[in-house]
């Protein structure tokens, strides 16, 4: 089996600004094989703080956790906000982002990725195997 398979969602977020106003945002909800361990959340230019296009990678299990209770410490913090909706928090260098998901797209989106690949299935030896070479500048 090609372990290049790759799950895209496109859903709609609305970032959260210092002046508490809610602006829409478009962004792609990425899952791959190949790094069956993470997700990856990808922001289009007009979202990001500098103008370029930004993803954010994170744990799956913290998407798990983060839509039933708060979850996370540190660059990525996740929690349900209500009934429907999920806050995700990012941390950069160049700031905080604050955004609320639909719930209910977040935890479709997780379902498709344990369609892929299911949860205690994951080959974490070839992707350990893989980041210690990218580590050590092997191929």
């Amino acid at each position: 089996m090609s372990m290049d398979i790759t799950l895209e969602q496109l859903t709609r977020a609305r970032l959260v600004t210092a002046e508490d106003l809610e602006v829409p945002v478009a962004a792609t909800l990425r899952y791959t094989a190949d790094d069956p361990l993470a997700v990856f959340l990808d922001f289009p230019a007009e979202a990001a703080l500098h103008g370029e296009e930004v993803t954010w990678t994170f744990a799956r299990s913290l998407l798990d956790q983060g839509l039933r209770a708060p979850a996370g410490h540190g660059d990525v913090q996740i929690w349900p906000y209500g009934r429907t909706r999920t806050v995700l928090e990012f941390h950069s260098p160049h700031g905080m982002a604050l955004l609320l998901f639909q719930a209910a797209a977040l935890r479709r989106f997780l379902m498709g990725t344990y369609e892929l690949v299911a949860s205690g299935q994951e080959d974490v030896s070839a992707v350990v195997e893989r980041g210690l070479s990218t580590l050590f500048g092997g191929v």
